[in-house]
């Protein structure tokens, strides 16, 4: 209803001189239910322009509304206020839209307003040191969850894993490994106390590196090259054997954890090769040919005061080491070069004060910024039986995606991620997490679906035939007519949790349609009515179980049939 007022709305203001040609027509939802269904400020906007009350603009637009609009699409246009004008839709088209919705079934809710659009949408982007936690839980169902609803908006998106499997990181990876794997091949393994955080020791090799990694998955590792190698490499002097070894194992598991989230990812995208084709070296001449970089203290250093930092910003070290701003720029340039139209960032909380660096890097280069978007997100606590749950990644102690999904399940892990402003921290309650009642807001959505299927199966049990056409004219009830309201919103709520980056709007909409549907049930019996009248209700019924189940899609949950 919102393109089609818009394009009657426009006709309208064909027949006033004066109006303005950059007017853009706006029709949204009243704050307030009882002022109708859409409105419109138009009237208010025009009054500057036309030197007139903005209620007699509105009484000039709605005398040319009533002859452009069919009748039996509106039951009324009213002027309220100054000057809003506000629609009410009639009875007979909403009564329609129960049709419209069983015949788009599985599209239903998806929009073309961005259709021939490329998108992409970075996320996970964990480097290959070990197996995915809580803390990248969050961030693997937010980036997903958003490429969903930008496809459904019409994108052809992209999910890229952005990585890096160099550096001191996985060096120090191959390390841990390499000392395991002595440690479990050498007869005599002389040990070194190490330090745990402010007071707690563990004995360790004498050859296992600093800050190493301390994880059972290390010794795992060591285990396969052992199974592999034997003691063969026991006097290897070089890392590669070691630190290949433990990125494929890891890989494997990442993406096996992903795929218990029902996230596959269409590409990834190594660091290492912006090193190897020379794009990182690329970005620093060509700032330095805009007169952003120059060199101190035998370190390369971006011009960042000139954007409003109090300091400037080193992008290579005085070690000859880009710091991660750098491939990070050189990185969305291949993005741009890409040919996408929407670029998604997906990042932690401590990214908050560094990635205006890579935006405004592009920028000086010449690249449309506003193209690209970051979302950031807050981190998770982990909270069982009202407290925190202790997590140490330096003593491997930290609870891994895959425990949680072992102790909660996969739907109520990616609800739980979705259910906040990703602007929010979240505390995930484990308790509430494993209840399967209605305290539980994932279950309620899911036995809001099967509850829907369950009437299906039953009225079929009594001779429903769902091939006999609907008597539509039949929903009068005022829960039938708040029921069809509720649903008719899916479109524009998928877009609004597309636009806003925010997929807990879409959860709190469903919400809604489950409890509308409540309403309705409650007061409007099925079986045991009048047949014309239970076959339009069943039918409104199954318009119902097609949103939540598309809905449900959208969010990566099942919908399940029975509970």
């Amino acid at each position: 209803m919102k393109p089609y007022l818009r394009e009657k709305i426009t006709q309208a203001l064909k027949e006033i001189e004066g109006i303005p040609e950059e007017l853009e027509v706006e029709v949204t939802e009243p704050a307030r239910p009882e002022h109708g269904d859409l409105a419109t400020n138009v009237a208010l906007q025009l009054a500057r322009p036309l030197k007139k009350s903005p209620r007699a603009i509105a009484e000039e637009i709605v005398a040319h509304l009533h002859i452009l609009i069919e009748p039996d699409v509106l039951a009324s246009i009213e002027i309220a206020g100054p000057g809003f004008i506000n629609f009410r839709f009639a009875p007979a088209f909403l009564q329609r839209q129960v049709k419209r919705i069983l015949e788009a079934g599985p599209a239903y809710g998806r929009t073309y307003d961005n259709e021939g659009r490329k998108a992409i949408v970075e996320y996970v982007s964990a480097n290959p040191t070990g197996p995915l936690t809580v803390g990248h839980g969050r961030n693997a169902v937010l980036g997903d969850t958003l490429a969903n609803l930008l496809e459904w908006t019409g994108y052809t998106v992209t999910r890229e894993y952005y990585y890096n499997d160099a550096g001191r990181q996985m060096r120090v990876l191959a390390e841990s490994v390499r000392a395991r794997y002595l440690e479990l091949v050498r007869d005599e393994v002389p040990h070194k106390t190490i330090k745990i955080g402010e007071q707690e020791e563990i004995e360790v090799p004498v050859w296992f590196p600093e800050d190493g990694y301390l994880g059972e998955y290390i010794y795992d590792i060591a285990r396969k090259l052992i199974a592999e190698y034997g003691d063969k490499l026991k006097d290897a002097e070089e890392l590669t054997p070691f630190k290949e070894a433990a990125e494929k194992v890891i890989f494997a598991d990442i993406e096996q954890t992903l795929r218990r989230l029902g996230i596959v990812m269409d590409s990834y995208f190594n660091e290492h090769t912006l090193y190897e084709n020379g794009k990182i070296w690329e970005v620093l001449d060509r700032l330095r040919e805009k007169g952003y970089v120059y060199d101190r203290d035998g370190a390369v250093w971006f011009r960042t005061t000139e954007f409003g930092k109090e300091q400037d910003t080193v992008l290579v070290k005085s070690t000859g080491e880009p710091t991660y701003r750098l491939p990070d720029i050189a990185y969305h340039i291949t993005k741009f070069e890409r040919g996408f139209d929407h670029i998604v960032d997906v990042f932690g909380a401590d990214h908050i004060a560094t990635y205006p660096d890579v935006l405004n890097a592009l920028r000086v280069l010449g690249y449309d910024v506003a193209r690209v978007e970051v979302v950031i997100y807050q981190f998770v606590t982990l909270v069982r039986s009202g407290q925190p749950v202790k997590m140490s990644t330096r003593k491997a102690t930290y609870v891994t995606l895959d425990q949680l999904m072992d102790e909660v399940g996969e739907d109520v892990t990616r609800f739980f991620f979705l259910m906040r402003s990703p602007n929010t921290h979240l505390e995930f309650d484990l308790d509430q997490a494993r209840e399967a009642s209605e305290k539980n807001p994932v279950f309620y959505l899911q036995y809001a679906h099967a509850r829907i299927c369950s009437i299906v199966r039953k009225a079929k049990e009594v001779g429903f035939a769902f091939e006999d056409e609907p008597q539509v004219e039949l929903l009068t009830h005022p829960a039938e007519m708040a029921l069809i309201r509720e649903l008719l919103e899916f479109p524009e709520a998928i877009r609004r949790a597309a636009q806003s980056k925010e997929p807990h709007r879409l959860i709190n909409y469903l919400q809604d349609v489950a409890r509308a549907f409540t309403r309705f049930y409650d007061a409007c019996r099925i079986i045991g009515e009048e047949r014309a009248l239970a076959t339009a209700r069943m039918h409104l019924a199954r318009a119902t179980q097609i949103v939540l189940r598309n809905g449900l899609t959208i969010l990566g949950i099942s919908a399940p049939e029975r509970m």
